[in-house]
């Protein structure tokens, strides 16, 4: 995965916002004993348990207190910033919630960061800024088109990273992710993903709702992916701008949930529900730019998803 960390890394500090969350915490699971950890987290969406055993400093608050965001920067070297309201609904539901986390928390973010003289940081962004577009694959160059407020103040966050590098301040890189999954994702969250919800469900042979005929396709991408992704664009790659980070590969949701119930063994009846408005039919990104950097992953999709599910069969005993 890139090249090796260097004798410098241990003495490495880094800043973790939304740290306690399912990605953040992996990225933090990563760092483990190679880098002095700081995560900041107001529990909003994260909890303590995902930090058990990773050693780590925790503060508690708000990306919004700018006081607390600058006594989480102090003396820091790089920044992975996730904090963020991460669900599309509630996004929908609560737009000025939407955009004070996600616009106005990251600008204070990324201005505590220059006042701190962080040397990189990488914004955690979605594939939910190319919208409802048909094309395939999802290039970086694409026009963006969000429709939803998440999508919006995602790509305003990406806006505000690239003006900060444009004029020197700050040096930024930001990660498009898709279909992101792995262990300790909330699979009892009102705005789960299909594959925690899909595991959970066939560990207790209740049936698999699908929406629409199936045949939509994803492209699922390891957690721990997206974790080394983050590290080595940060600390070990001179890369600025935004890529995508996923499989480069599709799958259709029938797909994922016949492979969810062979590997679990379930009795679980696959059922289909009517479309939801809004859904697109496919998804998968262009990968040419994050590999052209010299990142590399050996986290292939199946080995990815045989983990989480013994990660949840473990936690339903």
């Amino acid at each position: 995965m890139g090249q090796p960390w260097s004798s410098h890394a241990l003495q490495m500090k880094i800043l973790v916002t939304g740290g306690a969350g399912f990605i953040g915490s992996h990225i933090v699971e990563q760092l483990h004993g190679r880098a002095e950890v700081r995560v900041l987290d107001n529990l909003r969406s994260g909890f303590h348990h995902n930090l058990n055993g990773l050693r780590h400093e925790f503060i508690a608050g708000s990306i919004l207190d700018r006081d607390v965001v600058r006594q989480a920067m102090h003396d820091v070297d790089y920044v992975f910033h996730l904090a963020a309201m991460v669900s599309v609904p509630q996004s929908v539901q609560q737009p000025e919630e939407c955009s004070a986390i996600n616009t106005t928390g990251t600008l204070i973010v990324l201005e505590e960061a220059v006042r701190a003289g962080v040397k990189k940081l990488a914004f955690s962004s979605s594939a939910a800024i190319y919208g409802d577009s048909p094309v395939v694959p999802k290039v970086e160059t694409m026009p963006p088109a969000p429709v939803s407020p998440y999508a919006a103040t995602k790509l305003e966050g990406e806006v505000f990273c690239a003006q900060f590098a444009r004029e020197g301040r700050l040096a930024t890189v930001c990660l498009r992710y898709f279909n992101v999954f792995g262990a300790r994702q909330d699979p009892r969250s009102q705005y789960a993903a299909a594959v925690p919800a899909f595991i959970e469900r066939a560990l207790r042979n209740e049936p698999l709702t699908i929406y629409g005929d199936g045949e939509q396709t994803r492209d699922f991408v390891p957690v721990e992916t997206v974790a080394a992704a983050n590290i080595f664009l940060a600390t070990q790659s001179d890369a600025t701008g935004v890529f995508n980070v996923a499989s480069g590969e599709a799958i259709t949701v029938n797909q994922l949930a016949k492979s969810i119930c062979e590997l679990t063994g379930s009795r679980s009846e696959i059922k289909h529900a009517p479309e939801r408005l809004g859904d697109v039919k496919h998804s998968r990104a262009d990968i040419a730019r994050l590999l052209a950097t010299g990142f590399s992953t050996t986290h292939d999709f199946s080995t990815a998803l045989q983990a989480t599910v013994r990660h949840f069969q473990t936690r339903e005993k």
